[in-house]
């Protein structure tokens, strides 16, 4: 076992006013399963490129491991897949290949294909074994669950938990907690290291945060207190002090003392102001904001919103899926879950009215209003005011409900381009929440979404019980949110 240790590291982008990292110190032992968690654009993803040496930076980073990134980037994907593997590990027996795919429920003979020719998760699971495969290299992993379904995610976090020496980036809860042993977290002011899984991480959080709050708002009352002693000793130093005049010089000297003592009190009573001032600036500097968001549900005049009867999806003339039925009622939270490549988005695409070649029976109110949220980002370009406008939201509460998702005002200035793949996702949610609709479709929203915000989303659902149907492959939330699934 050895350590990487991080001493007084300070990095932040060329023409960005603020750092991401100040003086930061903190060491990591290279057998821990460690799980890293924080709120999009604190700097995880930055971390990991750091520890791979490929920004500058102050401080210093020392290490005798040598640093893997995931998602390894393939130059040529148009070789097989067991070309593609010797490249990345030269140095294995074909067996150790074969009991890692196995260990992954991969089969063999995806070594035979394209690397092209294999699904997202798939690839996730071959460059995985590949990276793996080379031994005592320390393994960065940045979010590897966006293209995995709830089984596949299942799969990986088995697997993972069977080995040591990496950090793993996901904002999965149920992910985290079967693969991890420690927790790395960013912190608003602080990095921190733990012992534990996701869930120990969190009573811990929960836990402290309370405390504080609690000792923020005794100290609050403490000092309001003081400060009211102080003034009341003051007034009455100088009420005794003014008094001397015209008394005799025995007196004086009673009245001085008397007046010192309580100006002697007064400063006292200060300095433990200052003191408490001191101890309440200690307090709530990690409290995330997490303040409640808002949907505005519209009732539909039916029960009934849209049915789907013996619906089967086509491609080319290959059926997708077969034989779907399901209704969708006033009050449903339907998740539809299934595989990858199981027809999910086929499905909302046809209820959205896509031209999409299926077979069955269709139904969907009239004057129905729908709220959708896509899978793809790739849209989003310019400021959030001409989104906003664009769509017909309003642009303060939209902005609102981003500030309540954890974005800084200077993202409002920034071109969405240049957003994080999380940020993007809470532009399509916030704009969706925006919306009055009778049915909100949601097409996997939480990719890239980091935990805490996740957990908001869940709050509001909850509270507000909004007619749904949507994808997700979080399994915590779909646990949390859904009243039905509906299996592709």
């Amino acid at each position: 076992m050895s350590q990487i240790k991080v001493s007084n590291l300070t990095f932040g982008y060329e023409g960005s006013y603020d750092n991401i990292f100040e003086n930061l110190s903190f060491q990591i032992d290279t057998d821990w399963k460690l799980g890293f968690i924080g709120r999009n654009g604190r700097g995880k993803t930055t971390f990991l490129n750091l520890l791979m040496n490929r920004h500058e930076y102050s401080g210093t980073i020392t290490s005798s491991v040598i640093f893997d990134y995931f998602p390894f980037g393939v130059e040529d994907r148009a070789l097989n897949t067991t070309s593609v593997v010797e490249n990345i590990s030269a140095d294995f027996h074909p067996y150790q290949l074969e009991k890692e795919l196995s260990l992954l429920d991969v089969a063999e003979d995806v070594l035979y294909r394209p690397f092209s020719s294999l699904s997202h998760g798939e690839q996730t699971k071959v460059l995985l074994a590949a990276l793996f495969l080379r031994g005592d290299h320390f393994l960065l992993i940045d979010e590897p669950t966006n293209h995995l379904d709830m089984n596949a995610r299942k799969i990986v976090s088995d697997y993972l938990n069977t080995k040591k020496g990496f950090i793993l980036v996901s904002h999965d809860r149920t992910f985290l907690d079967n693969c991890i042993d420690h927790v790395l977290s960013i912190n608003k002011t602080t990095v921190d290291t733990q012992s534990g899984n996701f869930t120990s991480w969190w009573r811990n959080k929960t836990l402290q945060d309370n405390f504080e709050m609690a000792a923020n708002k005794k100290l609050r009352g403490d000092i309001q207190k003081m400060a009211d002693a102080a003034k009341r000793t003051s007034v009455w130093s100088d009420r005794v002090e003014k008094s001397k005049i015209g008394t005799g010089a025995l007196d004086k000297g009673y009245i001085g003392h008397k007046a010192a003592k309580m100006m002697k009190r007064s400063k006292a009573i200060e300095s433990r102001r200052r003191n408490a001032l001191f101890e309440k600036s200690k307090l709530l500097r990690n409290i995330e904001s997490s303040d409640d968001l808002s949907l505005s549900p519209i009732p539909y005049f039916t029960f009934r919103l849209a049915q789907m009867k013996d619906v089967s999806v086509f491609y080319d003339e290959r059926a997708v899926c077969h034989d779907i039925s399901f209704t969708i009622k006033r009050g449903d939270r339907i998740a539809l879950t299934g595989k990858n490549g199981s027809g999910k988005t086929s499905i909302i695409k046809l209820l959205l009215g896509e031209k999409i070649a299926y077979t069955g029976n269709i139904e969907v109110g009239s004057g129905l209003i729908v709220s959708y949220v896509s899978q793809d980002t790739s849209h989003l370009n310019g400021d959030l005011k001409d989104f906003a406008r664009d769509n017909g939201i309003d642009e303060s509460l939209f902005k609102a409900i981003l500030r309540k998702l954890d974005f800084s005002r200077v993202q409002f200035d920034k071109d969405m381009v240049d957003f994080s793949g999380g940020q993007k996702k809470k532009v399509l949610i916030a704009k969706s929440l925006c919306e009055k609709a009778h049915l909100y479709i949601w097409d996997e929203p939480l990719n890239y979404i980091d935990v805490l915000s996740r957990m908001q989303v869940e709050d509001l659902i909850v509270e507000h019980k909004p007619t749904m149907l949507f994808v997700e492959h979080d399994s915590a939330f779909v646990s949390a949110v859904a009243t039905k699934s509906v299996t592709l």
